[in-house]
């Protein structure tokens, strides 16, 4: 019997690679193109694109220019690899970033080039909050998640993955973020912890956060609560980090997501997007005082990706007006109404929305939290790629491209609902 290339496909995957893959599992086919918001399998079936590489491809699948660009680079037998020496490629994007991102909103910031992940750019702000204050503790918060390696593990709050580093995780403080709590007092109980000297808690070099929670459950930060974190760390002298990975670079309608609360971090994190094509790259935002890095004190053989970087370039022309970030702003209202809707009409889900921007999400209520992975896992049968979030997985998560269009919303949201419906009725 001659296998169908797909399934050839998934027999090579099962015996060949470890188990610990993920996403092919929710996703239980085997995509062979994909443009703007859409994605196609080895069979031809089409698939609208609610995840967006978790958030990697802010501006779509293959986007045409920079598309154009990486060719035309390769073609010229521009430089790929190059560590971190000079090249033509890093010194227009530094420029640029300066003159189209940080300036504008008055910030001002050294940019470091870690390890091309998100993982790491957290791994390099943790470790420069401790040489600046001498200090060992960072305080991150209830269903934060920053990384897979093990500083970035530290202050995750996912059990499950943490186990996955099978030894203790230590030099962190986990606290309330400002939704866990019912009364909504997370920062008097942080406070509390930080000026009792019988808390236990030592003055800790920093604290990170991520002002809507990506993977913990598309939970959104109020901007007052952002304002008063960063009030406690001016008072305690305790450096402010944002990871910035998933929910900057225009995820929440502005370039960064902190921009709203009026706040300026010490350190902000990004990757994902920050390449604009899915290709690896992460950089670290340093305000020049806390600049100080030995040469080589943190480093990594893959942080000088050109063609990642030639790719970040180019998508900076999104920001160059607000024009890209109004239109961002504008979905994000259609995306909600659409949201709101489906809580309305499926009261047995006793669902709520939660997010901003192009990052929202329904949360099922208590002892309802299973619908969220079958709801998924029934949109995927009907051609909609979207995923779960949330500890139980009972968040169904938003997550599409800025560049995706209404129709390509509509379309994808009709999917959505017509999971719903087969799952509640099932």
């Amino acid at each position: 019997m001659v296998l169908t290339m797909e399934r050839k496909a998934m027999e090579i995957f099962e015996n060949h690679e470890s188990q610990v893959r993920s996403y092919s599992r929710s996703f239980p086919t085997v995509f062979e193109k994909a443009k703007g918001y859409k994605m196609w399998d080895t069979t031809g079936k089409e698939y609208i694109d609610f995840f967006a590489g978790a958030g990697a491809l802010n501006y779509g699948h293959n986007n045409e220019k920079v598309k154009k660009k990486i060719i035309e680079y390769i073609q010229e037998d521009g430089i790929a690899h190059s560590l971190d020496m000079g090249t033509v490629v890093r010194a227009k994007f530094l420029e640029r970033f300066t003159e189209v991102i940080l300036q504008p909103r008055n910030l001002n910031y050294k940019v470091m080039f870690p390890g091309p992940t998100g993982t790491n750019t957290v791994e390099s702000a943790l470790k420069i909050a401790r040489k600046v204050t001498g200090r060992q503790t960072i305080i991150s918060f209830t269903n934060a998640f920053h990384g897979m390696t093990l500083g970035s593990l530290s202050i995750t709050g996912n059990s499950t993955v943490r186990q996955g580093a099978g030894v203790p995780l230590t030099n962190t403080v986990a606290m309330p973020y400002d939704t866990f709590m019912q009364d909504h007092h997370s920062i008097e109980y942080l406070e509390r912890f930080l000026e009792d000297a019988g808390s236990g808690v030592d003055l800790p070099a920093a604290i990170i956060l991520e002002t809507v929670q990506g993977e913990g459950g598309i939970n959104a930060a109020s901007f007052e609560w952002l304002q008063a974190i960063e009030k406690l760390c001016h008072r305690y002298d305790m450096l402010l980090i944002i990871d910035d990975v998933q929910a900057g670079c225009g995820r929440t309608g502005t370039f960064f997501s902190f921009e709203p609360a009026g706040i300026t971090p010490d350190i902000v994190c990004l990757s994902k997007s920050i390449s604009g094509y899915g290709l690896p790259l992460a950089i670290t935002l340093i305000k020049p005082e806390y600049d100080i890095w030995a040469p080589g004190e943190h480093n990594g053989t893959f942080r000088g990706n050109n063609m990642a970087i030639l790719a970040a370039t180019e998508v900076l022309s999104y920001w160059e007006t607000d024009v890209f970030a109004k239109s961002v702003q504008e979905k994000s209202k259609m995306i909600k109404a659409r949201m709101e809707k489906i809580v309305e009409n499926y009261p047995e889900l006793q669902a709520t929305t939660r997010g901003r921007g192009f990052m929202q999400g329904i949360a099922c209520g208590k002892g309802k939290e299973t619908y969220g992975s079958e709801i998924c896992a029934k949109a995927f049968e009907k051609g909609l790629i979207i995923e779960t979030s949330g500890p139980d997985s009972e968040v169904v998560k938003f997550l599409g491209s800025l560049t995706i269009d209404e129709a390509g919303l509509d379309k994808g949201f009709d999917i959505l609902e017509e999971a719903i419906q087969e799952v509640l009725n099932k």
